[in-house]
């Protein structure tokens, strides 16, 4: 074993798979001085990627997850531990093969090979199976096996080879030390080692370690069960390793795979069986089981899947009680939405996290991981992983149970795109909750917080508005939507509504410094008159997105920045990582003592005028301005803005004063019509008739602001964040226009079909149509739009694509349906003028 040393530029605390493809990047990257610690001896230390479902499935309906696996597959070929056998989903319903259809949907969005074949063609692949139990099947012919152990070896030896890393394995942490708020030391039982940047990489035990340094890494051990039978003889036969394509029984939770003469059967069936990560034995201390995180088999769990697995394989498993060679409850981690958890933590500076990684994308997360430390940009989007999207109740122990729990079923099940969790609900709730309740409100939830989506106590606009609004007749596009959003939209357009906005973060920014500070990160101006709003991304080192938000100037040294509540966590984190060591800068998150209503359409001013002596007319209070009122005897701040196209203004008041004001709004305002309107008309049907860009959809990190048309006139003086890639751009072609389009109309014998987003969009003849950087056209988002009668996508085009009036086509669930591009770059597709925004 190496003698520890005394200080480091990186400590990796961890030697499994994630671990070790992060030590072989740094090292690729330039590194020089990284110190590996485990716990558990080499070449296998005992964690979980020593027993876990070695198989790679390359297509998911994340594009982050599939980029990654599909970079992982690269990467373990190129060291030689892939064995390369294909992967088949099956389906045994018809609404599984509804679901393979999406896969396949997926699979062409992000081009990875795929097929769907018919049931007797998985038998000619796989022949042992019975298929008369199926309807179909979903094929990825470059699904493979990887040796993730002999895959750590290579990866650890390219870093030593290097000179770059010193492996200490039976070591352990025993403290994290942090200093002023960033990490400084690693303590284990060898000695004490000196460093800035630590990542934790040691899989189901990661939340006890960084609690050693009071950070929060969200994630439980959940138990997957497996047993391998055998040997049996059909299979020792073939004197293969794998010899047909791993199998995934979907509608059972089950997969199927030949291990050289056994067959492994795994489930995510049973019950979900969760741990304390102190419940996991320690290294060399656990009787009866193979490794600390292998535990008992608990027989009464498997009993179904086993005759499911017998009735699938019944050439196979003949024996009603088969020979076993292994039978274990392994663990895995599970987080509160299924991902992962990769990024700095935002409790400590320098202290990383590594976790919730399986191995078919742990290469390519060991990639992103070491291109954020070295360059605070990765080549792959990390938004879905990163860490510090969770709010502080979501790293709750309490909520991360509730939702594993939830979460473990949906492993293999179905999840509509916009299904919601149920677990631990009402989380956050804003001022307005009492009143929304009331009103029938369907809540969706982002970051926590209870966000109503429409209220069924508009249901008599249906009525009002008749045929103007959409009828979904295909079940899976009424999934959690309901037309009376359609109906509140067109009420919004001709009346008034408000919207509860109380999810929003906001942050309040003061100081001598708080000017530079925030030029320092913003492309727009900040420097501005007091009572300006201005609109502005924020981008990565690489000149691509990492948020797009507001800003006020309440003072000379005074602003506040509002911003999503689904990006309030991340830009929080992004924010406090940025402050200047001086001090000249105190930031304060308001979002808990600070809420928001919404009120938008064309009498908008008139119903606020009855509650404020203010004078808002456009002399008075010009669009993009924000001034200090008072509603009734309330004291509340306007900005004249809006996300769906609409007269009106944001309302920002303290929290306390929520309810008085809902109250004060909501009587004056019947004889105007005014209606509750929910994020379905303010985040999807208003904002896509407006082509309002949404982070995390059309705003990510592969696309850059010329591209997204949110270029600025002029580029500012001052340096920010991402300013030199944002010049070359601006002196370059786009390679791609982010364009609105709309489905044709469908014929009269055509069942009409609601994209989801996520789909390809395809030229006229189902080909994929690539940008000159390499980059896929497929829909970022998608939604009615009642005031123009149509249905409409959003999404990057080529330049030859990316012209008024072109024909194209959008592959959904198996069909191709015919679009048209309506408008490029900027311009809405309604209003294009702003008029009714602006007058």
């Amino acid at each position: 074993m190496a003698q520890l040393p005394d200080r480091a530029d990186i400590v990796v605390i961890g030697a499994g798979v994630v671990g070790n493809a992060a030590v072989s990047h740094l090292a690729d990257l330039g590194w020089r001085s990284i110190v590996q610690i485990d716990k558990g001896p080499l070449p296998d230390p005992g964690g979980s990627t020593g027993h876990a479902s070695n198989f790679v499935f390359p297509v998911d309906h994340s594009k982050e997850i599939t980029d990654l696996t599909v970079d992982s597959l690269r990467q373990y070929d190129e060291l030689g531990v892939l064995s390369l056998c294909g992967g088949i989903e099956v389906a045994r319903s018809p609404e599984r093969m509804q679901e393979l259809r999406r896969r396949m949907t997926s699979a062409r969005a992000w081009g990875v090979e795929a097929h769907l074949i018919s049931p007797a063609e998985v038998q000619q692949l796989v022949p042992y199976c019975d298929a008369r139990l199926l309807l179909g099947g979903f094929h990825t012919p470059t699904g493979a096996i990887v040796d993730p152990i002999r895959a750590g070896e290579l990866m650890r030896e390219r870093a030593e080879s290097a000179g770059a890393l010193t492996t200490c394995a039976e070591t352990e942490v025993l403290d994290l030390e942090v200093e002023h708020g960033r990490i400084r030391r690693v303590v284990t039982d060898a000695g004490q080692i000196e460093a800035e940047t630590v990542i934790i990489a040691c899989g189901v035990w990661s939340p006890r370690i960084a609690a050693l340094a009071g950070a929060a890494i969200p994630l439980t051990p959940a138990v997957h069960q497996m047993i391998d039978v055998g040997p049996i003889p059909q299979l020792e036969r073939t004197d293969q390793w794998v010899s047909f394509p791993l199998l995934r029984d979907m509608d059972s939770l089950m997969y199927e795979r030949q291990r050289g003469p056994d067959l492994e059967i795994g489930s995510y069936a049973h019950r979900p069986l969760l741990h304390h990560p102190d419940e996991i034995p320690p290294v060399g201390d656990h009787p009866g089981q193979a490794t600390p995180t292998s535990f008992p088999f608990t027989e009464d769990d498997f009993t179904l899947q086993m005759q499911q697995a017998q009735q699938m394989f019944p050439e196979l498993l003949t024996d009603p009680e088969p020979p076993r060679t292994a039978a274990l409850n392994g663990l895995l981690s599970l987080t509160p939405d299924g991902g992962a958890l990769i990024g700095e933590t935002p409790e400590v500076v320098g202290l990383w996290s590594a976790a919730a990684v399986w191995i078919k994308e742990a290469a390519g997360v060991g990639r992103m991981l070491a291109e954020l430390i070295t360059d605070g940009t990765s080549e792959i989007d990390p938004h879905g992983s990163d860490i510090a999207r969770f709010a502080p109740a979501q790293r709750t122990s309490s909520h991360v149970l509730s939702r594993a729990a939830e979460g473990f079923p949906k492993i293999y099940g179905i999840t509509h795109p916009r299904e919601q969790w149920l677990s631990d609900r009402p989380l956050r709730t804003s001022p307005f909750h009492p009143r929304t309740e009331v009103l029938g409100a369907r809540y969706f939830e982002a970051a926590g917080w209870e966000r109503p989506q429409w209220y069924d106590a508009n249901a008599d606009l249906l009525q009002e508005y008749g045929d103007q609004v959409e009828q979904r007749t295909a079940e899976w596009d009424r999934r959690w939507w309901s037309p009376i959003i359609e109906a509140e939209h067109r009420a919004m357009r001709d009346r008034v509504a408000m919207v509860d906005l109380g999810a929003f973060a906001i942050f309040d920014i003061h100081g001598p410094g708080a000017v530079d500070y925030l030029e320092q990160l913003a492309v727009a101006r900040i420097d501005v008159r007091v009572g300006r709003v201005v609109y502005t991304p924020l981008l990565t080192p690489a000149g691509t997105f990492r948020s797009d938000l507001t800003i006020v100037r309440r003072g000379e040294e005074d602003f506040r920045v509002i911003t999503g509540g689904a990006e309030g966590a991340r830009d929080l984190t992004w924010f406090r990582g940025h402050l200047p060591a001086d001090g000249s800068v105190q930031l304060t998150d308001a979002t808990s003592a600070v809420t928001t209503l919404g009120l938008w359409g064309p009498r908008a001013r008139d119903l606020l005028e009855r509650v404020t002596e203010h004078d808002l007319t456009s002399e008075a209070f010009g669009f993009g301005t924000a001034q200090d009122v008072q509603i009734g005897s309330v004291p509340a701040s306007l900005l004249r803005i809006s996300y769906v196209g609409e007269l009106g203004w944001e309302i920002h008041l303290p929290a306390e004063h929520g309810l008085r004001v809902w109250d004060l709004l909501w009587g004056s305002g019947q004889d105007l019509g005014l209606v509750a309107a929910g994020i379905g008309v303010y985040g999807t049907t208003g904002r896509l008739e407006k082509g309002y860009r949404l982070m995390g959809a059309e705003l990510n990190a592969e696309y850059d602001p010329v591209e997204a048309d949110l270029a600025l006139p002029k580029v500012k003086r001052h340096d920010f964040v991402g300013k030199q890639a944002y010049l070359a751009a601006r002196a370059a072609d786009p390679a791609a226009l982010l364009c609105t389009v709309a489905l044709d109309p469908v014929a009269d014998d055509a069942e009409p079909r609601c994209p989801t987003g996520g789909e390809p969009v395809l030229t006229p003849d189902g080909e994929p149509i690539l940008d000159a950087k390499g980059r896929r056209s497929y829909v970022t988002s998608a939604g009615p739009a009642p005031s123009l009668g149509t249905y409409l996508l959003m999404t990057y085009l080529p330049a030859q694509h990316a012209v008024e009036g072109t024909a194209l086509q959008v592959e959904y669930l198996g069909r191709c349906l015919p679009l048209t591009v309506l408008t490029v770059g900027r311009t809405p597709a309604f209003d294009p003028q702003d008029l009714r925004m602006k007058g």
